[in-house]
């Protein structure tokens, strides 16, 4: 609980020190995917950790209607040999966050965190399509997911340029798509569905 404490209230400072400077603060707890737990196990380390963020983010005085939520999926670990499926994944996701952030904020732009660029547009589609209590816009500010199959077009050489931007293309439609509880599935083929997970992820 300690290092949950420490996180949330460095989070909770930078918050204030950005809304002090004019800027809009990203709150980003990340609880990564490594290891073999359940999905359950990750929705209650989830819930201790963004709670506590709230408890912080409240002790500064930060304005939360100037504020983004940038967390994890709630997801069973990378090593977990039956992984729960994106639909479960986005109600464990949603209940948590019900559970947790106040409707005051505006907007929660989940990072994929190490899913593949498939997986995270499903989680967020099916989230989108949920029929339940969602206060707050659910979107996406991927990294890797978003990326991953662009890069692997591109490999660096002015003549994959095209063929780059239209896997960048494909990947932002379909998550845009998602958005909005309409992404059927299927962009991007088997680039999408790799893996983009590295163990002891760090920035």
């Amino acid at each position: 609980m300690l290092a949950i404490d420490q996180n949330a209230e460095t989070l909770a400072r930078y918050a204030a020190i950005c809304q002090a400077n004019g800027l809009v603060p990203i709150v980003e707890p990340e609880v990564l995917m490594d290891g073999s737990h359940t999905i359950e196990f990750a929705a209650e380390v989830t819930e201790k950790v963004i709670a506590a963020c709230y408890k912080k983010l409240s002790d500064h005085k930060v304005l939360l209607e100037g504020t983004l939520l940038k967390p994890n999926m709630v997801r069973s670990g990378e090593a977990n040999p039956s992984p729960a499926p994106m639909a479960e994944v986005a109600k464990a996701t949603v209940r948590v966050l019900q559970h947790t952030v106040p409707v005051a904020v505006p907007g929660i732009t989940f990072l994929s965190g190490g899913m593949s660029e498939e997986e995270a547009s499903m989680a967020l589609n099916e989230m989108n399509k949920l029929d339940t209590k969602k206060p707050w816009s659910l979107t996406f500010s991927y990294g890797r997911a978003l990326q991953q199959s662009c890069l692997k077009a591109w490999m660096g050489k002015d003549e994959n340029i095209e063929a780059a931007q239209k896997a960048l293309l494909e990947r932002a439609k379909a998550n845009s798509e998602a958005n909005l509880g309409k992404y059927t599935g299927g962009a991007g083929g088997e680039a999408a569905n790799a893996s983009t997970f590295v163990a002891n992820y760090s920035y």
